[in-house]
């Protein structure tokens, strides 16, 4: 049990960390011009042509780094200082939002499974708090583990559903990365800086998955240890 609270409290320091980093680097990467000229809109309507999507839109939204894809309505939304933005953290954030718009085109897989799994999720996230929370307590209180076990395995979806993530993250960025590189929408230095950008991006998804697996096996521990004083 002590070896899970620690592995735990290492995943939340370790998330901080990666979350700290990556902000830090798109914040250093903003201040480098692309020789290109180009914006991230730009960046991104090039992508989407060069890969033959025409009914996708390429909008801007409020916040920092809310980017995203929506394959509801084919949007690649941007936030401000990627849309207008000039710099190798634009590119590198538009060509992989448009990645994922490539992924939706032609079928990938693994993104077809998790948007498959989304309307799960918003229904699993919005009772599964309260269900840990309700459980935790009647467990330590009565010692009954029903309700905190069907928390748990609600919990343990979203923890599937995180890891399900990485690979769909993973092959974005690396469409992205071929496309400015083969495309000659960055230099060699530039596109080594958004390299390193995506890479920290996708390790926060790693750290969270990691994260959510170890609060799993702390629930499940919860579990077990109350079965077996039964």
């Amino acid at each position: 049990m002590i070896g899970i609270y620690a592995l735990t409290f290492l995943f939340g320091i370790i998330g901080m960390f990666v979350s700290w980093r990556l902000k830090s680097k798109f914040q250093e990467y903003s201040q480098i011009g692309l020789v290109s000229g180009l914006s991230g809109q730009e960046i991104a309507e090039k992508m989407l042509r060069d890969n033959g999507i025409y009914d996708v839109r390429v909008i801007s939204v409020e916040g920092q780094l809310t980017d995203h894809y929506n394959p509801a309505d084919k949007t690649v939304n941007l936030s401000q200082d990627v849309y207008y933005g000039r710099n190798a953290a634009a590119a590198a954030v538009a060509s992989h939002e448009c990645g994922h718009a490539v992924q939706h085109a032609t079928a990938y897989t693994m993104l077809q499974f998790r948007s498959a799994m989304v309307p799960v999720m918003s229904i699993s996230n919005n009772i599964m708090p309260f269900l840990l929370m309700i459980g935790m307590m009647v467990v330590y209180s009565t010692g009954n583990a029903m309700v905190l076990t069907i928390g748990v395995a609600l919990f343990a979806v979203a923890t599937f559903f995180s890891f399900i993530t990485l690979p769909v993250e993973f092959d974005a960025s690396r469409r992205a990365l071929a496309w400015i590189e083969s495309s000659r929408v960055v230099n060699s230095n530039e596109l080594a800086l958004a390299k390193d950008a995506l890479w920290w991006a996708a390790m926060t998804y790693v750290v969270a998955a990691l994260g959510m697996l170890a609060q799993l096996l702390y629930y499940v521990s919860i579990i077990s240890g109350r079965r077996s004083n039964d």
